[in-house]
């Protein structure tokens, strides 16, 4: 059999997490973005702006076996999101057709945003999606265009991602950061790696011969009140000082599920934040 072969489309952490997995598993894989040199090693570099029209110089002649659209907006707002997320996958669909390319899988990176739940009820990829954000929307649109274009797909839809370099709660809580107890704010999260690793995994399923879902949730076992994980981190990291003002960036509050994901076999490393943000943490010292 011969080497399988992924195309990451904006190999950047999430992107260059899974690069370094299928590497390992012995896969050929090549990485599109802006800057290449920040490629991991042995990944085929491709430059290209998910803006142009014209296929880059540098796309592989072969179709690749799979195709991982992976990116992250550059500019937070609704134009950002759509130029990365609908018109850079409508120009990659684009250069594949134009070379007469049809991978067996695309695996879609979207996100938990399409939910609009705030009751800190469970939900899992029946849930309805009706978000109030044009994040959620755009990615709902992007979703769709995936899923109709032709060449099987799966989305996947990540919570929280955190991880080295994703530091932004701890940092929060090293200054006294306080948040209402009640109601519960649910959030959801996934390490880094745990990303990296399902979309990981997904591709491995598929290769054997396993049938995949068209949307997965990629979250961890364990969603948990915001204050309870600010509450875990002041003690692990010894802060006793609390800022003045409670302070809250977002509104939702939902707990997803990964039982898909995880029926289908696939297990995170770090089961809930407390792995994962002690790993972060111990990762720090000196």
């Amino acid at each position: 059999m011969s080497t399988p072969s992924v195309l990451v489309v904006g190999c950047g952490d999430v992107g260059g997490r899974l690069a370094r997995q299928m590497l390992a598993d012995g896969w050929s894989v090549s990485g599109l973005r802006r800057n290449v040199g920040a490629l991991p090693e042995g990944v085929g570099a491709i430059a290209a702006d998910l803006e142009q029209r014209q296929v880059p110089a540098a796309w592989p002649a072969a179709s690749p076996d799979y195709l991982v659209y992976c990116v992250a907006a550059s500019q937070h707002d609704e134009a950002g999101y759509r130029s990365a997320y609908v018109e850079g996958l409508r120009n990659v669909l684009a250069w594949l057709a134009e070379r007469g390319q049809a991978p067996r899988r695309l695996l879609f990176v979207s996100s938990s945003s399409v939910f609009a739940q705030q009751g800190g009820e469970w939900i899992d990829e029946t849930a309805e999606t009706a978000p109030q954000e044009y994040s959620g929307r755009v990615m709902l649109e992007a979703e769709r265009l995936a899923l109709d274009s032709g060449i099987p797909a799966s989305v996947v839809r990540l919570t929280g991602i955190y991880g080295p370099g994703r530091e932004w709660l701890l940092s929060q809580v090293r200054q006294g950061y306080r948040v209402t107890e009640e109601p519960p704010l649910y959030g959801n999260r996934i390490h880094a790696e745990d990303a990296a690793g399902l979309l990981a995994f997904l591709l491995r399923a598929d290769h054997q011969g396993r049938v995949l879902d068209d949307c997965y949730i990629g979250v961890d076992d364990a969603p948990a009140p915001l204050a309870e994980v600010v509450g875990w981190l002041r003690e692990y990291m010894g802060v006793t000082e609390w800022s003045e003002q409670q302070r809250v960036r977002r509104t939702g509050s939902k707990r997803c599920s990964n039982a898909r994901a995880r029926a289908l076999g696939w297990a995170p490393t770090y089961p809930s934040y407390r792995e994962g943000y002690a790993a972060i943490l111990e990762g720090q010292k000196p």
